[in-house]
């Protein structure tokens, strides 16, 4: 089997694309807000996916005020997540191992660019024995800017060696995506809890129904 000659490398995002993670979140997200007195709406949890510094507390403040202490509410989110993962561990997407496996495989680099920071990433990376599978694992505290701004995408390429539009970027959110999008790579959606709208859909190379679909986007 042969492989498309311009992609070098797939970067993939971490929750909701590689493993099925982003649940927890929109439960902890609502519950932390709650024990600190806000109520969010149904929607607003969404929003925050893949959203990162500085862009998450602003969003925040637009929706409850100056009074609302981004810190704290964080790491009580954390909290909550850290029991969910205790008690329901890190399930991964359908295809996730196989199509890492089959990547390397065929030659092509493998990387992970997540709004996790570095050490969260690696914790969970070595609950679920992905540690070795990534050639580079690049992380929001990385960066000064996190998703939706390029800064992530831009600097996996670079560590990489390699020009973004030889770059499959795998995500599962808007704001990954147009992360992606913004640092020039070609963007595969495989969609998690939401379906691309048309301004989104704009922005991809490709949907996938599962992650193994990737594989036949890049094989010939």
């Amino acid at each position: 089997m042969t492989v498309k000659a311009d992609i070098k490398s797939v970067i993939f995002d971490l929750d909701g694309t590689l493993t099925d993670t982003e649940k927890y979140y929109q439960t902890a997200w609502p519950e932390a807000c709650r024990r600190f007195g806000f109520v969010m709406e149904p929607w607003m949890p969404l929003e925050l996916r893949s959203l990162g510094r500085p862009y998450a507390p602003v969003q925040f403040k637009e929706w409850f005020g100056d009074t609302f202490d981004y810190d704290a509410v964080r790491e009580e989110r954390k909290k909550i997540v850290k029991e969910l993962i205790k008690d329901n561990g890190i399930p991964l997407k359908p295809g996730a191992l196989e199509i890492l496996s089959w990547l390397r495989a065929n030659g092509i680099t493998v990387a992970m660019a997540t709004a996790n920071d570095y050490k969260r990433t690696m914790g969970y990376l070595g609950q679920i024995g992905l540690k070795d599978s990534f050639d580079k694992v690049i992380c929001a505290d990385m960066v000064k800017f996190g998703k939706p701004a390029p800064d992530i995408y831009a600097y996996t390429c670079k560590e990489l060696d390699v020009e973004p539009s030889c770059a499959f970027a795998v995500e599962d959110s808007p704001n990954g995506v147009t992360s992606a999008y913004k640092a020039g790579c070609k963007v595969i959606m495989v969609p998690d809890l939401t379906e691309p709208d048309e301004e989104l859909g704009k922005m991809l190379y490709a949907r996938c129904d599962t992650l193994m679909g990737i594989r036949d986007l890049i094989a010939n």
